[in-house]
Formats: structure tokens, sequence, C-alpha cells
């Protein structure tokens, strides 16, 4: 019953808004409603699995399942929610549920047509709701299908008000992406004709716990081609460079909402489909391909997005390429054992809190400025206090300062990384973060100051916004001071689940 709570309300708000026409309010706050339950089914799943305790070593987590009894299609168990899906299913629905309640529409909407906000709330919802799936899918298959549904969805909202750039944008996303989702189709194929070679026509064969039990006797040659065709199509997704190029362009063009669920999301929904294979294949491998490709491309990633931001000119572009540097960090720690695997879960929670903030705020900044410009935007302390202050403090927390989460997560990663005898790399990591740290604080400090931009109000408008935003930010220091354990221990039952 609890698949049904999660996964059936964004799609019911999805029909509501296809239905009322012409848009209405209330559509939006059904939306937030709806959103509300699935929220509570995560939560549901979050708390069962902590309540279980860590799993046996070498065991599969005992978990809920779901699925249905058609033996031409095999499709047992379907759906599965043990403690890393869990993890993935409280972020989207949290993010998501503030990024509905923040969302155009809910209120007196200058910025967009009727039209517009009514295939918003139409895309919105589908989009939220394609994530659930993926991440609480046990079917490899129709986790491809649920990821490949993530770019159709999102697609639509990101030209929301058509220009050339937009357009543009969006082409390139549908264009990049659908390349990349072609890529992991090839490599789950692989996967799946590899098993059925070795152990005949068996039910339920894409099922990710049965690949899993079978994969010591799967041939390691055809895993390693594999794993990766799924790493570059999945890592598209997840913006790891040098797939990454749709990225900045998307971040910069779609509505702040979008921009928030595509950068504290999307991304780390796409890592934990590589997570999810990562497994199997290293059941076949070792550890030893898969970690060093990651490592691979994980530093490239961090590598080009921090020589990306200094000549950036885009506020939201430069939050789009700090999302490439975090992502890029987040699949380094995943390479790095059990010490850097939580480092990565936990900073995959600290980003989707801190980018999903920022580019909330960045709508209203450019709401208020009409300009993603950083040149344009100046004197915000002045024009914005309470939004300035938000947008400091979420600048302040992606750079690595403390108290915020994210300064403990990469401290986690890089000790990680230093005991897994890599001390080079870390150095060079640390040279990068450095860099970065100084082209973001060179930015914030541009946008803060001075004297405000001629024509731009001064004064805060609906508050209350920016105060669910602080909520945000509270979440960022709560996790930089402690850990609270149901944390800690969704965060170890998820790393024993991806080191067996």
């Amino acid at each position: 019953m609890s698949f049904l709570f999660l996964l059936l309300p964004p799609i019911l708000a999805a029909l509501v808004a296809f239905v009322v026409r012409p848009f209405r309010p209330l559509v939006g706050y059904l939306s937030v409603a709806l959103g509300l339950v699935s929220l509570g089914a995560a939560l549901s799943f979050a708390a069962g699995n902590v309540a279980q305790g860590m799993p046996i070593a070498g065991e599969v987590q005992d978990a809920p399942t779901w699925g249905v009894e058609i033996d031409a299609l095999g499709l047992v168990e379907l759906l599965r929610a043990d403690s890393l899906s869990a993890l993935l299913m409280v972020c989207v629905t949290g993010i998501g549920t503030l990024c509905l309640v923040l969302s155009p529409g809910l209120r007196r909407e200058p910025h967009y047509t009727l039209a517009q906000l009514r295939r918003y709330h139409i895309f919105i919802n589908l989009f939220l709701a394609s994530m659930l799936l993926a991440v609480s899918a046990n079917n490899v298959g129709l986790m491809w299908i649920a990821i490949e549904a993530t770019t159709i969805f999102s697609a639509f909202i990101i030209p929301l008000k058509v220009s050339k750039a937009s357009v543009e944008a969006s082409w390139k996303y549908i264009l990049i992406c659908s390349v990349g989702i072609a890529l992991a189709f090839a490599g789950t194929v692989l996967g799946y004709f590899d098993f059925v070679t070795l152990s005949g026509e068996a039910d339920n064969a894409l099922n990710w716990t049965v690949l899993l039990h079978t994969a010591p006797r799967l041939h390691p040659e055809v895993m390693q081609l594999a794993f990766v065709f799924l790493l570059v199509g999945y890592g598209t997704k997840a913006g790891l460079a040098p797939m990454h190029t749709w990225l900045p362009d998307a971040h910069s063009e779609a509505p702040a909402p979008l921009s928030a669920t595509m950068s504290g999301l999307l991304l780390a929904v796409a890592l934990y489909a590589i997570l999810r294979w990562k497994v199997v294949v290293d059941a076949t491998l070792g550890t030893h391909f898969t970690d060093h490709l990651l490592l691979g491309l994980g530093l490239l990633s961090v590598f080009i997005a921090v020589f990306s931001m200094g000549p950036s000119r885009n506020y939201k572009r430069l939050l789009a390429y700090s999302s490439i540097e975090h992502t890029g960090l987040t699949c380094m720690g995943l390479a790095l054992g059990p010490l850097g695997t939580f480092a990565a879960f936990l900073h995959l929670v600290n980003h989707s809190l801190a980018k999903s903030m920022l580019f909330l705020v960045s709508g209203r900044i450019l709401h208020r400025y009409d300009s993603t410009e950083i040149a344009r935007v100046s004197g915000l302390l002045k024009t914005m206090p309470l939004t300035a202050c938000c947008f400091a403090a979420g600048i302040l927390a992606i750079t690595g300062l403390p108290p915020f989460g994210i300064f403990i997560s990469e401290f986690a990663l890089v000790r990680a990384g230093f005991e897994a005898g890599h001390p080079w790399l870390m150095g060079l990591v640390l040279a990068l973060l450095a860099l970065a740290f100084v082209a973001l604080l060179n930015v914030l400090n541009k946008m803060l100051y001075g004297k405000p931009s001629d024509g731009v109000a001064v004064g805060e408008v609906d508050k209350w916004q920016t105060g669910l935003l602080m909520l945000s930010v509270a979440g960022l220091v709560v996790l930089g001071l402690t850990l609270p354990e149901p944390v800690r221990t969704l965060l170890d039952q998820s790393v024993a689940i991806v080191s067996k």
C-alpha cells in the first residue's frame, strides 16, 4: 500500500492539472497536499528500514516489495524499498514538495500565462513521479524507463517561457541525454543477455536482487563492457564530464523550481542508477575496475567544473557548474571504499539541500532584477536583505565552509581518499576546491554589495518563501553540527547494501 501512496499522488496531481482548464491556484495547492502524502510514504519506508537495524553481512537487506503475478512478464518484486531507495525517496519527496510550495501558480503570478502554469504543473508532477519510480524500481529495465521519462517530462518545462535560448537548451538536453540513455540501454541489454546465456530463461531476470545473486558467475569481459556503457549513459544524466554539456544551458534557462529539482534530485537519481549497477559489476569483477573509472570521471568533472566557474558571467550557469563539481566529488567518494561511500551519501544529501535552495533563491533574484547576468545584479543586501542572507548561506555552504554539512561530507571524503592510498589525488582535489571557493566568493561579493541596479525595487516580497528556504539552511547547519541517529543508521545501511 505504501508504494501506492508514494507513486500515485504526483500522477493524480498531474492528471488534475491536465483536466482543469484554465489553470486555477487550487491545482497548485492540491499538488502540494499530494506531495505531502508522498513524503509521508517515503518517511514510512525510511523509518521501517531504520527500525530493522543493520543487515546481516553478505545478505541482501529485507525490504518492502511490490509486484504482479503475470507469468509471461515475470513482474514479481517489481518495486523494492531498501534503505538506499528510501534515502533517495525522502530526498525526492522532501525537496520536491518544497519546490511545489514555491512553484509559480499558487498565488497571483504575473510572470506566466495560465497555459504556461497548466503545462508546468502537469510536467513537474510527472517529473517527480518518474524520479520516484526510478529509485523504487527493483527491475533495472523499469529503472531505465523511468530515467528516460525524466528527460521527456522535464524537457517540456525548460522552455516554459519560449525564447531562442530556452528552446535551444531544451533540444540540446533532449539530444544529449537521449544518446546517453540509449547507451545505458545497451549496457542493460548486455547485462541481461549475459545473465540469460548463463542461466537460461529465468523469471525476474532484470530484478536487481536476482542479478546480484547471479553476478559472481557472470562473464567478466561482458560486465566490463556493460558497465562502461552504463557509466557513460547514466553519467550523461548525472552531468559527469565530458558528457555534461547539456547541464549549464538547461539549468540556466529552466524555471527556478525545475532547476532546483534537476540539480538537487535528478543528478542524484542518475548516480543512484550507476551505483546499483556498480554493486552487480563489483560482485563479478571486484571493485578495482569500477573504482578507477569512477575516480577518473569524478576528477575530470571537478576539474572542468572548477575552471568553468571563473569565466562564468551568469549566476545560474555558475550554480550549474557547481553541481557538476559536487556530482564529481560524490562519484569519487563512491570509489573510496565504505568510508568514502558514507561520505558520498552524506554529500549527496547535503548537496540536494544546498543546491535546490540556491536555485530557488536565484529565481527570486531573477524576478527582481530581470537578469541572470552577474554584472547586472548588485546591492542585493540592500534590495532583498533576507534573500541575500539565504543566498550567501547557500554559497558558503557549497564552498565547504563550516558549520554547514558539506564541510563534514567533504572532509570525510578527503579523509577516505587518504586512507585508501590516494594522497596525490586528494591533494589535487583540495587545490581544485580552493579555486572553486575563490570563484564563488568573488561572485558572492559582487552580487551582495555595491549600489543597487537602477530601477530595482527595494524590499522583500513574500517573506514566508524566504522563511521556508531558511529551513534548508537550518538542515545544512544541523548536518554540519551533528548527525541524527536515524539519518546515520539509514546511511550506514545504504553503505552496507553497496559494499557487499
